[in-house]
């Protein structure tokens, strides 16, 4: 009997008839455990999304090189105050196709009776017709003045106008998904009224900064307003020389797409992602510590069902496979439920929340890895019953 009483009995059908059995708190477990997975996956893609933010104008843009203020890692990483005629010199080196001037501020405004932060880019126009912006209505840049295009989260459409500080601007087109780091919707300008709407001081300031001789880095005036340059080089232009000609006039910071990436990733984000990090490992070991306790809890439970298997013949691999199963399929059922729930309330969140496929996959991997691991616990509480319990 002891040889062969179990020959067709499968593990898994073990496990699925025990589950039926506690099924309330199968299925309390699953929810609890998939509302964590569900954490972890929204953890991840925010930090996902933060990152594409993040470099959404670097990408956007697709300058090759980025000249910025001598001594700094502008104009993303750090602040940045270059001279305003410096895209005359750029584009005077051998290899370079375009120069086109560039500025980022964020502010806040009052417009059509409401508050709203915007990230002010300024376009470089007619040399940047900011064709590569992508709208959703509306059109691209006609004139040189008093345009603007602007994220839909603004809450602006086209045709409406709007003060920013003492001029007015009418939004011509519409953007999606356009947002700085901070979350905060972009409004593309000119280059020229970028400087106005930035950097107008009331006359008492102006007035202070003069009796001051206040002066922006590099001995600009206050208005200057310009803080890097985008450079694109022409096909087959070996960059790292252009990089070396303009590094050598010693009073700019040059630094290539990637080298941007870099520095966002390496410097303002570098303490989100550890913050990230830390979080994600715990919201997984609490996975991990709520699948032991409940399948230690349900193993404590038929301890006499346990004997009884043993006294029957049925072998300890046997059971330790029963509650693998068990915890395998609380795992699965809980990760599938997460994910599902993640695709349907993460679209709705302010912030963008990116669900990346390498992202589930390693989550999915740890989670299944610590779900099985989770067992190990009960499996050495059913190791240890005696089929003599059975009478106990």
């Amino acid at each position: 009997m002891a040889g062969g009483a179990f020959p067709n009995v499968w593990p898994v059908n073990l496990a699925i008839q025990d589950i039926r059995h506690g099924l309330a708190r199968f299925a309390l477990t699953v929810f609890g455990v998939s509302m964590l997975v569900t954490a972890t996956v929204g953890m991840q893609g925010m930090y996902r999304g933060i990152v594409f933010e993040a470099l959404l104008i670097i990408e956007s843009i697709g300058a090759d090189l980025w000249v910025a203020e001598g001594g700094r890692s502008g104009p993303f990483a750090e602040p940045s105050s270059i001279p305003a005629n410096l895209d005359r010199r750029v584009a005077g080196v051998q290899g370079v196709a375009t120069a086109r001037r560039f500025t980022n501020f964020n502010q806040q405004y009052e417009i059509l009776g409401r508050t709203i932060r915007l990230s002010a880019v300024g376009i470089d126009f007619p040399t940047d017709t900011g064709d590569w912006i992508p709208l959703i209505a509306g059109r691209n840049f006609n004139a040189q003045h008093y345009e603007a295009i602007v994220d839909r989260t603004s809450g602006l459409a086209v045709g409406e106008i709007i003060r920013l500080h003492k001029n007015d601007y009418t939004i011509v087109g519409l953007t999606s998904g356009q947002v700085d780091m901070a979350g905060d919707p972009m409004i593309y300008l000119t280059i020229q009224d970028a400087q106005e709407a930035g950097f107008l001081l009331p006359s008492e300031a102006v007035l202070l900064n003069r009796q001051a001789k206040g002066r922006f880095r590099m001995g600009m005036p206050n208005n200057s307003g310009i803080t890097a340059v985008a450079v694109t080089l022409d096909a087959g232009a070996d960059i790292d020389k252009v990089k070396e000609i303009v590094s050598n006039w010693g009073d700019v910071t040059v630094l290539t797409r990637q080298e941007q990436h870099d520095m966002l990733l390496g410097s303002r984000l570098y303490k989100l992602r550890l913050q990230i990090l830390a979080f994600t490992t715990m919201t997984l070991v609490i996975c991990c510590a709520v699948i032991a306790l409940t399948i230690y809890n349900m193993t404590v439970e038929k301890t006499r069902q346990i004997a009884l298997l043993k006294l029957l013949g049925a072998k300890d691999w046997l059971i330790a496979q029963m509650i693998l199963m068990q915890a395998l399929i609380i795992g699965v059922a809980s990760f599938i439920l997460g994910v599902t729930q993640s695709f349907i309330i993460f679209p709705y969140f302010p912030r963008t929340v990116r669900i990346l496929s390498y992202d589930l996959a390693w989550i999915g991997a740890v989670f299944l890895a610590l779900s099985l691991f989770a067992s190990w616990f009960a499996i050495r509480k059913a190791v240890s019953i005696r089929a003599q319990e059975v009478l106990s």
